[in-house]
């Protein structure tokens, strides 16, 4: 278990570190976004692989998939939409990868493929934009949680079970409140 979670850390770390060397110029984008990337999946994909057991890790894998999919069909960037940016109220990011870029994004355009699977979905009160394999991941993460706080018994596979219903429909409810 301590060996999946620093995977995770260290993912971050390679990742957030790679895109901060690119945006000093340290890196190129065109080499730094697929290597960070790379990086991030063989990570992450050890720490869910050590921690299987818990089957809300699944959703986190779907959403990861779903991420690297439109990752590699870019070219190691993860495609962003100019609209949502300024929807979410942070529409001076797409003037910011417009003219210098990073090692994880780019503008959505005309050539993106699967734009759909971009950050397309702006959360406004957050000020982020997110795609739908973050909202996996996400609803994995909490599917975790969930999971982890009902371990308890045969007695409570009911109850946990319409627990974690209720919370996913929650949290389900909540994202759709903020996209509005």
């Amino acid at each position: 278990e301590l060996r999946a979670a620093w995977a995770f850390f260290l993912a971050a770390l390679l990742e957030g570190g790679l895109a901060y060397g690119t945006y000093r110029g340290l890196f190129a984008p065109e080499v730094a976004g697929p290597l960070a990337k790379l990086l991030v999946l063989l990570l992450v994909g050890y720490g869910l692989y050590q921690n299987r057991h818990l089957k809300s890790l699944y959703l986190v894998l779907l959403g990861l998939l779903l991420n690297a999919l439109v990752i590699f069909a870019n070219g190691g960037h993860m495609p962003v939409s100019p609209t949502a940016l300024h929807r979410a109220g942070i529409g001076e990011f797409a003037d910011l990868l417009r003219d210098k870029g990073d090692a994880v994004h780019a503008l959505l355009d005309e050539k993106t493929r699967l734009p759909f699977l971009g950050d397309v979905i702006p959360l406004p009160p957050l000020r982020k934009v997110v795609s739908p394999g973050d909202l996996f991941i996400l609803l994995g993460i909490v599917g975790v949680v969930v999971e982890g706080a009902l371990k308890g018994g045969v007695r409570l596979r009911r109850r946990a079970l319409a627990l974690r219903l209720l919370l996913y429909l929650a949290f389900v409810l909540a994202l759709l409140a903020l996209r509005g």
